[in-house]
């Protein structure tokens, strides 16, 4: 039973880290209708970016806000010079253009900071838990901590803000929206602002949880997003939070305490399928 619970704690850590690497790609998703697969790469240069910082300055705090800077300007820039002027060609245009982001992100980071494995030596602030007799480390505490913040944070924008009455505005008819007054690009820009930032702090967390960082930490994210995202519901940001969570503990308790002989990254698609199968819309989505 001990065994049970450590794993089921270490899967929702894990699926706290994919909702964060998640919800920025859908939340683009949703006000775009672009899959937006760059946003990996954003995720890996916001962790090269955190430990940066964290070597320039020792400390945490600056890194995740340096870190978080830089990837909102990076992913503004990438929605103005690559997304915007191709939003009218065909959905498959700027899909290209976004792969072309992420590889070319890759080989840039593989450039500048050498393909080795570098390390992330910070140990976050907070304290061990123990719960039922299993012991949760300070780094999954602080796991649980940061993604309850973020979504909390996110909830709020989202539902009670005027900004998120734009942003849920813009997502559902642009033009409309435009003729209402509200100004649906500078709301776009702001949607990669929030997103970009979001993966910033989820490339910090995994550099810390795993201890390293290196330039294809992007990789597996780039296609196991997009599955989460169809099992969530295309551009449901609850959908894709609630699909992270169930996948994290689907692959810890399948893997990791019931030892099927599967691979790790193959049960997102399995999901994928079967959610599919079942309801095509996904498990928040809509017809």
């Amino acid at each position: 039973m001990q065994l049970f619970i450590e794993q089921l704690l270490n899967g929702i850590a894990t699926g706290s880290i994919y909702a964060l690497i998640t919800l920025g790609l859908a939340l683009v998703y949703g006000i775009m209708r672009i899959l937006h697969v760059a946003h990996a790469a954003v995720y890996t240069v916001g962790a090269y970016m955190g430990l940066l910082f964290f070597n320039l300055t020792g400390s945490l705090l600056a890194a995740i806000l340096g870190s978080m800077a830089v990837c909102a300007l990076l992913g503004v820039l990438i929605e103005r010079f690559v997304y915007f002027p191709l939003l009218k060609y065909p959905p498959f245009v700027p899909l290209i253009a976004s792969i072309a982001i992420l590889l070319s992100v890759e080989e840039l980071s593989r450039l500048l900071a050498g393909p080795q494995i570098l390390t992330f030596p910070a140990v976050l602030p907070f304290p061990e838990l123990h719960i039922a007799g299993v012991t949760i480390n300070s780094t999954i505490t602080a796991v649980y901590c940061i993604t309850a913040l973020v979504l909390a944070l996110l909830w709020v924008i989202t539902t009670k803000t005027e900004l998120g009455l734009a942003m849920r505005a813009a997502s559902q008819d642009r033009a409309i929206a435009d003729a209402m007054g509200i100004n649906s690009h500078l709301i776009i820009s702001i949607t990669f602002v929030i997103g970009s930032a979001i993966a910033a702090i989820a490339g910090i967390l995994v550099g810390i949880y795993f201890n390293q960082i290196y330039p294809t930490m992007g990789a597996i994210p780039a296609y196991k997003t997009l599955a989460i995202i169809v099992v969530g519901g295309m551009g449901s940001a609850p959908g894709a939070v609630v699909a992270s969570m169930l996948l994290g503990m689907a692959e810890t308790l399948l893997i990791g305490y019931a030892n099927i002989p599967l691979p790790r990254d193959a049960i997102a698609f399995i999901a994928m399928i079967g959610v599919l199968m079942w309801r095509s819309e996904g498990i928040m989505g809509s017809r």
